[in-house]
């Protein structure tokens, strides 16, 4: 018996073959899938917060961090997408894309270019907008986000304080701050997250 398997609005479907990469045999529906996924989360979530980084801006460390979210569950965890999505660039431009996010985060932060937690919605948005994994891209922006919040003495976001996987007001209002990012508009997103902008 297969994986069946929903995708909410904004999110990416897994394809047959990525399917296929799951791990626990007993997974059959979203739900079993959703919550399988949830205590691999967390897990990853413990690792990612068990001790203060010293540099998250490098793919070697972005890939882990995918790897933790979600090694348990699937074989193509921490791995770069290779096929084409309904989001995202082109897989072969994936890593060069990423490390180029990375540096210019990097030199923000250097430069003091804007708020802490305007980068981290910036860096959240970008990553999102290449869609660098197979699944489970949101989760890694946001949990990415979070750590760059944390390592410079800020609270994680709150994502609208629900659950952004499950249908309804919070996941609609954050999917379509990301469509405005998309359009080079960052107010819905900064709205969405709580960042004050200067008058």
């Amino acid at each position: 018996m297969g994986l069946s398997t929903t995708t909410p609005d904004g999110g990416t479907p897994i394809d047959p073959d990525e399917a296929r990469a799951l791990l626990p045999k007993h997974v059959a529906t979203q739900a079993q899938l959703n919550e399988w996924e949830h205590r691999n989360i967390v897990e990853g979530e413990r690792w990612a917060f068990g001790y203060r980084r010293k540099n998250i801006l490098t793919r070697q460390f972005t890939r882990r961090l995918h790897r933790k979210m979600f090694g348990a569950t699937w074989r193509w965890a921490g791995n770069w997408r290779t096929t084409e999505k309904n989001f995202g660039i082109a897989p072969e431009l994936i890593p060069a894309r990423i490390a180029e996010v990375l540096a210019d985060v990097a030199a923000q932060l250097e430069r003091g270019a804007y708020p802490i937690p305007e980068i981290a919605a910036r860096l959240h948005h970008r990553v999102v907008e290449i869609h660098p994994f197979p699944n489970g891209n949101g989760r890694f922006a946001r949990l990415l986000a979070d750590l760059l919040l944390v390592n410079h003495g800020h609270r994680r976001f709150t994502w609208g304080g629900e659950d952004l996987e499950a249908p309804g007001a919070a996941r609609e209002s954050y999917i379509a701050a990301l469509r405005a990012a998309d359009a080079h508009d960052y107010g819905p997103l900064f709205a969405f997250l709580g960042i004050q902008l200067p008058k």
